[in-house]
Order: structure tokens, then C-alpha cells, then sequence
């Protein structure tokens, strides 16, 4: 369950937690027509600090553009203002961060157009998503039955609502047997990301990860991995990845804003390397967290303080 936290931002002003509510007959409810972002903010040494920001808030931005919610009434700096004030409000030193947008009550038909756009950012406090020991020891997961969607059907590359339907399919698949998550393979059976994860499968000391052409929502955390193998001089490419390619890996490991960097001891029950976190995984973990949590500086201009000029608190 969550946390309620003091406010939420709604249309350009905070309003209480408990009254950020949508009518049942809201476009969204009967339809999935929203987007939005999983954002975390990091305590550090100087203060809160949001990771991404503006990758995010740029991702979402373009989410709603292919799905034509483009009459937003803000730009992106002020979105991005918005996030970071509310974690002010809230007055929270590390926190997750939800900005959603979404069609809101109006007409009733498929068609979305005349429904009012409506935009909400909650935050609350959030733990590790797979779990703290996930981190170092790996989690068990499987592949999944249910396909990611298909090119042309629905757009991977926009953090829709509607698509995570999909994602839960997958996800409730490996609960109910005893995984942590699940693996999709795309429509042409090649291996595609987890049910909010990215993907990468290391073999001989080089890192593989799917394209976006394989069904693959472009994460942010996964461009970030993508950065720090390069600075690690990591070996890495972007392919298509077999799914037996997960067996023989020497590691396999998620990324994701709410996963972080997690390794995969299993997959199908045999057993990935060691059973355990990789050295490749552990380099990046290290080096992640170290610029995150303000160990180390953010040499790629990552962090977006919650406080510029004012006291902390």
C-alpha cells in the first residue's frame, strides 16, 4: 500500500492527496488513455535530487504527442518545475515520482478528442522494487507465454497506460508461478524486456540488450547503462537476442527507474552463471549508485536538485 503524502499537483496547483480523484465515466477508465512517467529522486549529500528529470518529462511529453494529447497547456520546463516543487511541498528527501496524464470526463465513445486532457504528479516514499536482496543476490524470473505487443498495433515507444495491460499479463503469469517477474519475447520470438524492465544479457565480457525495434520501451534507465558502459569501456551492443541466448548467458540483469540495476539468477529455472550478481552487473550497480546517492560526481549532469538557493528541509 502506499504512503499518502501531503499533496498532489493538479492542472497547475497542489491540491490534498485524498482529493485527486477522477470521475468513473472519465475517458481513461473504459479506455487506458493516459500516459506517464515512473521518476525517482535520490537523497544525496547536498539535498533531494531528481534523477532524469527532463529525459523524463520529455519521454512523456512525446507519449503524448502519438497519442495526440498534444493540448497540455504546459511546456516542459514547467513540468519539470512542477515535479520538482512538489517533492518541496512534500518535503520528502527521496521519494518516487508519478506524473500522469490522461483523458478525463467528457464523451463516452472510443473517440478521445473532445475529452478534456488532464494531468496529475503524485510522489510518495518507495523502496526497491524486486526487493533489497535482489540487488546483490538476483531474482528468479521466467519466460513469459503472453508476446509483447506487435509492431503497429500499439506504439512501444510511448509510455501509455493501454500498454501495460500487457505488461500485467505478464507480470501475474510469473506470480502465479513462482517467479519475481516474467521475460517477453516480441512478435517475431526474439527476446524483448521484462513487464517494466529493460533487458541485458552479458556474454565473454560483452553486454547485449534489444533495440527499440524489438517491442522495447526506451528506458531511461537503460540509456543511463548505456552511458556507463561506455565510460566503464564496457563492450556493448544493441541486437536481436535469441531466447535460449538467456540460458548461456554469463549474466542477465534488468534495468528500470523502479528496478534500478538487478541482476537475474534465474531464468526458467536453470541457473544464470554463478546464481548470483555478475561482475559486469556489480561494476554498474556501483557506479550508478555512487552518482545517484552523490558518492561520486555527476559528470553527466543527471541530478536535478529539489533545492536551488534554498535551505534544505
Amino acid at each position: 500500500m502506499l504512503t499518502p503524502t501531503e499533496k498532489i499537483w493538479h492542472n497547475g496547483r497542489f491540491i490534498p492527496w485524498q482529493d485527486a480523484t477522477i470521475h468513473v465515466l472519465s475517458h481513461v477508465v473504459s479506455y487506458g488513455t493516459s500516459v506517464f512517467e515512473g521518476i525517482r529522486c535520490y537523497a544525496t549529500p547536498s539535498g533531494p535530487a531528481v534523477f532524469r528529470l527532463h529525459e523524463h518529462v520529455r519521454r512523456m511529453v512525446d507519449s503524448a504527442k502519438i497519442y495526440r494529447m498534444e493540448e497540455l497547456g504546459y511546456s516542459r520546463a514547467a513540468l519539470a518545475e512542477a515535479i520538482l516543487e512538489l517533492v518541496r511541498v512534500n518535503k520528502l528527501d527521496s521519494c518516487y515520482v508519478r506524473p500522469i496524464m490522461l483523458r478525463g470526463y467528457g464523451e463516452i465513445g472510443v473517440n478521445p478528442l473532445r475529452n478534456p486532457i488532464d494531468i496529475y504528479i503524485a510522489c510518495w516514499v518507495w523502496g526497491k522494487y524486486l526487493g533489497e536482496e535482489a540487488l546483490a543476490e538476483g531474482v528468479d524470473v521466467c519466460v513469459s507465454s503472453w508476446n509483447r505487443i506487435a509492431p503497429n498495433t500499439l506504439p512501444a515507444l510511448a509510455k501509455a497506460g493501454a500498454n501495460y495491460m500487457n505488461s500485467q499479463l505478464i507480470k501475474m503469469e510469473a506470480l502465479a508461478n513462482g517467479y519475481s517477474e516474467g521475460i517477453a519475447l516480441d512478435a517475431s520470438g526474439y527476446v524483448s524486456e521484462g513487464s517494466g524492465e529493460n533487458i541485458f544479457v552479458v556474454r565473454d565480457g560483452k553486454i547485449h540488450t534489444p533495440p527499440l525495434g524489438a517491442s522495447v520501451l526506451p528506458g531511461i534507465t537503460r540509456d543511463t547503462v548505456l552511458q556507463l558502459a561506455r565510460d566503464l569501456d564496457i563492450p556493448l551492443v544493441e541486437t536481436i537476442i535469441p531466447r535460449e541466448m538467456l540460458y548461456i548467458a554469463d549474466e542477465v540483469f534488468f534495468s528500470g527507474t523502479a528496478a534500478e540495476i538487478t541482476p537475474i539468477r534465474s531464468v526458467d529455472r536453470i541457473r544464470i552463471g554463478a546464481g548470483h550478481r555478475g561482475p559486469v552487473a556489480e561494476r554498474l550497480q556501483k557506479e550508478f549508485f555512487a552518482i545517484v546517492n552523490g558518492a561520486k560526481p555527476d559528470r553527466h549532469k543527471w541530478l536535478s536538485p529539489v533545492y536551488v538557493g534554498q535551505p534544505v528541509g
